[in-house]
């Protein structure tokens, strides 16, 4: 008996690992193309080199993609926390069917194909004159950038002691006075984790940065999708390397806010504890 439970493990093992492979490796094999010597993007490279860092890091078009990027991936974050953050505490308020009906409504952006959202902006755009402005990019990304954030806040207020918001507003505080003095220092982690995904959510956009952005307002992955497309230019593969570093910095500082919100819950409660064994 032990021994079958141990063979499905390994097989259970052997299949996970396997998944992660197939799914990392394509991903890997960009980081040495980054540091080949080649004109063309060949794998394994012939020779290494820093060339294409170098050029990256020294290009004027390289740096206003990149510039443009961040502006929008930093203002996109902004906006959808500060709405995420209120619609999550709303939709945890409202019990009714509505409420339920308005989070599914809220969810598909992340569901619907990307395409067809690049082709429905685009069109909607082009009828208010947004197409090719910073301020269409941050409204279509922080679009897709809401349902995450919304269900990320969403697990953290689910998990919040509303017996406390309770209290305080028993105690003469009214919703806002509660939420910034009870529920935010609790749920805080959540929203950190839910800003780095946000932030990572705009920045690693392509689909419909293609479709709404062109010339000197043009997102780097835009300007990456143009480059491979006409010129394959291996700049793109140490370009590719440094976002998928930015990627797994963001996602493990988003791993890490949630145990440290679990560790400041435990905090606050030990005393507490301590003052209930004592008594």
């Amino acid at each position: 008996m032990i021994a079958s439970i141990a063979l499905r493990r390994i097989w259970l093992y052997a299949v996970a690992i396997t998944v992660a492979l197939f799914l990392v490796l394509p991903i890997l094999i960009i980081i040495p193309m980054s540091f080949s010597d080649s004109e063309f993007l060949t794998f394994p490279p012939p020779g290494w080199s820093l060339r294409w860092y170098q050029q990256y890091f020294s290009s004027a078009e390289w740096h206003r993609a990149t510039a443009i990027s961040l502006q929008v991936a930093v203002a996109t974050t902004v906006l959808s926390v500060s709405c995420g953050t209120i619609a999550a505490y709303g939709l945890h308020l409202g019990r009714s069917r509505f409420a339920a009906r308005l989070v599914g409504i809220i969810l598909l952006p992340a569901v619907i194909p990307a395409v067809l959202i690049a082709v429905g902006v685009f069109v909607f755009y082009s009828r208010i004159g947004l197409n090719n402005t910073l301020a269409g990019l941050v409204l279509a990304h922080t679009a897709l950038a809401l349902p995450f954030v919304i269900l990320l806040i969403g697990a953290g207020m689910r998990q919040f002691d509303w017996n406390l918001d309770l209290a305080a507003r028993n105690l003469g505080a009214n919703r806002m006075q509660a939420f910034d003095d009870v529920i935010f220092p609790q749920v805080k982690f959540s929203i950190i984790a839910a800003a780095l995904i946000a932030f990572l959510t705009s920045f690693d956009e392509v689909v419909v940065s293609i479709f709404i952005s062109s010339g000197e307002r043009a997102t780097l992955t835009k300007k990456m999708f143009s480059s491979l497309r006409d010129e394959t230019d291996p700049v793109i593969a140490a370009i590719a390397s440094l976002l998928i570093l930015l990627s797994i910095v963001v996602m493990a500082a988003a791993q890490l806010a949630p145990r440290a919100a679990g560790r400041s819950r435990r905090d606050v409660s030990s005393p507490i504890d301590r003052g209930a064994s004592a008594g």
